[in-house]
């Protein structure tokens, strides 16, 4: 019999970093503290095409791959940040330089904070950058939404360590 202790991760233990460029040496832990990381979605786009004299069905056929940009939502950074500047770069910028895209890295941690999966997005550049509204009425955190758009999507799962079941 197999092992039937397996438990699903929770979903709120994760990291984000920026894995290329220059900005990789100025990451702090704050770009790597999110609040939530939604947009990793990839799906294959159907092509239908009828058989000819044959009208009880239509083949599917598949064509090009698309996603959803990757979203990250933290709290407010009200001190320097690597990703703040790179957003600032292009989204906060009139585009007189080009775009520096990045590798960005999402990591789904276990309890020791080892990565259990890790999602690498390339070329990947900030598309929209948004502040959270200001509320007198609510108790919030103020946040700010880092939209990012991104060539590939892969995924790669960690290591099992020799011996580990």
């Amino acid at each position: 019999m197999g092992d039937t202790s397996y438990y699903p991760p929770p979903a709120f233990a994760f990291a984000i970093a920026i894995a290329s460029g220059s900005q990789s040496q100025g990451q702090t832990a704050i770009d790597a503290a999110f609040q939530e990381v939604s947009g990793i979605d990839p799906k294959v786009e159907l092509e239908e095409v009828p058989e000819g004299g044959v009208n009880s069905h239509v083949h599917q056929l598949p064509g090009v791959t698309k996603h959803s940009n990757l979203v990250l939502k933290r709290g407010y950074v009200t001190q320097s940040s690597a990703l703040a500047q790179w957003a600032e770069q292009s989204v906060g910028s009139t585009l007189g330089s080009a775009i520096q895209t990045q590798v960005l890295l999402v990591s789904l941690l276990d309890p020791s904070g080892q990565p259990l999966v890790t999602w690498t997005f390339d070329n990947a550049w900030p598309v929209k950058w948004e502040v959270g509204p200001f509320d007198s009425t609510r108790n919030d955190v103020l946040t700010e939404t880092l939209e990012v758009a991104y060539t590939t999507v892969t995924r790669q799962l960690a290591q099992t360590p020799a011996g580990a079941a």
